[in-house]
């Protein structure tokens, strides 16, 4: 298929070292020829695939833009399936602009959002399962995020998913065959012979699946709480964690009203850390509405750091608080303030923490004591959700979606096949569970559905 060529630039529109400007289709190398002429005389036209030249720029008015080099590649061994050129000039928007005006006026029209990883997977360069992984690796906010989505790029979800969608190909094939050549010397169809190929796809499907959870926790961070009475310090330890001052510190019990959200990352692991107002009874309107968003925090944490003031003795609303956290949810006691003298009362209080499988960490949040202690600790309590991916967790909610559908349709085919119905009822499931595994590998997407996919993507990509 033929599309208009396209242009964009591709690397941002603030001021960097190196800027690009990326142009993909027919007269992509024809229209980047006109505006750029190597030192050694070669026209791009006849220039080697993936080679950088260094020449002269040209703008519209045909005056020296710029010195930049040039690579091309020809379709349809480049990323888009089509002839691609890039420039890679000095990064001045203005520049980069004007390279933008000079291939227009040979043709080029600007690119929308994702359209060049579009048309690699519509030239099936890429299927969708790595179409997505380009923007996952763009949008990656640690670096085992990063990895994993880097992996899926390189086709880890396809080489997984589509064995199995041969495999009912295969029966699909088979059955049909007999339908249709039925003078043919086509062996026996006889469904009870495939029900290992249908366990076999269920059983990966599953596997697939569980993995979601602990991809949505790789791309979207651990929901992890502060939580504790007014002035023990919670404020002050969010601060220390970011390692800069976020959240306003005051010796004034419900400085903090509302909850404060920000990221980080512990041990390789995206933390969503909630900085909650100090839970008690209190008669001030603004102050409650804070605690009642504490309690909704709390409802949603996958992790809590329950804080305590180390130089007093616990209070009954500390037993309270650490009553109100869901018992599937794991605690870390922080006990602060321990540049001041500690309270002795302390010990007896750590027993009934350790009843509730909780594990204690001594701090300072104002000189920063212990802080590599209570890393540790949060690393050590994450447990499996810190164990460094290879492309296999399933990050995207479409994709699960689809892992889903699969998998109770195969169910479906499982159990009819057991309860020896006839074949054209069994494949009815198998049909679906092809349809499912399709649309996660792009196979059979719908197109109002790669639009929606492609809208996340930045111009240039």
């Amino acid at each position: 298929m033929t599309y208009d060529t396209i242009a964009a630039i591709a690397t941002g529109g603030f001021p960097t070292a190196i800027g690009i400007v990326r142009v993909s289709g027919a007269n992509a190398i024809s229209a980047a020829d006109s505006i750029f002429q190597s030192a050694n005389g070669i026209k791009l036209c006849d220039a080697e695939n993936r080679r950088m030249y260094y020449g002269q720029l040209f703008g519209t008015d045909g005056n020296l833009l710029d010195f930049c080099v040039a690579t091309i590649s020809r379709g349809p061994k480049s990323f888009t399936g089509e002839d691609t050129a890039e420039f890679h000039c000095h990064g001045s928007a203005a520049v980069l602009s004007e390279v933008l005006r000079a291939l227009f006026a040979y043709g080029v029209r600007q690119a929308r959002q994702g359209e060049f990883t579009k048309r690699a997977f519509l030239n099936g360069r890429i299927d969708i399962t790595q179409a997505e992984a380009v923007i996952d690796v763009i949008e990656s906010e640690t670096v085992w995020a990063a990895q994993n989505a880097a992996a899926q790029l390189g086709g880890a979800i396809s080489l997984r998913i589509e064995p199995v969608y041969n495999s009912l190909l295969d029966i699909m094939a088979h059955f049909h065959a007999l339908i249709d050549y039925p003078d043919e010397d086509i062996d026996e169809f006889e469904m009870q012979n495939y029900l290992s190929v249908l366990r076999k796809t269920e059983k990966l499907l599953t596997s697939m699946l569980e993995t979601h959870e602990r991809g949505r926790v790789l791309r979207d961070g651990i929901p992890t709480v502060i939580l504790g009475r007014p002035n023990t310090g919670k404020s002050s330890l969010l601060n220390a964690l970011l390692g800069y001052e976020r959240a306003i510190v005051t010796d004034i019990p419900g400085t903090t009203r509302d909850t404060i959200e920000e990221k980080l990352v512990i041990g390789g692991v995206l933390l969503r850390v909630i900085d909650t107002a100090g839970l008690r009874e209190t008669k001030d309107t603004v102050e409650k509405l804070g605690v009642e968003r504490t309690k909704a925090a709390i409802s949603k944490a996958k992790m809590a750091l329950l804080v305590f003031d180390g130089s007093e003795s616990p209070q009954s609303e500390d037993i309270d608080i650490l009553c109100s956290i869901p018992s599937d949810v794991p605690i870390i006691a922080v006990i602060n303030k321990s540049d001041m003298p500690p309270n002795s009362q302390f010990s007896t209080f750590n027993s009934q923490l350790e009843l509730c499988g909780g594990s204690t960490v001594s701090i300072s949040a104002l000189t920063g004591e212990g802080l590599d202690s209570l890393e540790k600790e949060i690393s050590k309590t994450l447990g499996q959700a810190t164990a460094p991916p290879t492309g296999e967790f399933i990050t995207n909610i479409r994709q699960a979606d689809a892992i889903k559908r699969a998998r109770d349709s195969i169910i479906k085919a499982i159990d009819a096949a057991a309860a020896q119905m006839t074949a054209d009822a069994v494949l009815v499931d198998i049909e679906e569970t092809l349809a499912a595994i399709g649309e996660v590998t792009g196979k059979t997407m719908k197109e109002d559905v790669i639009d929606r996919i492609f809208e996340r993507f930045c111009v240039g990509k």
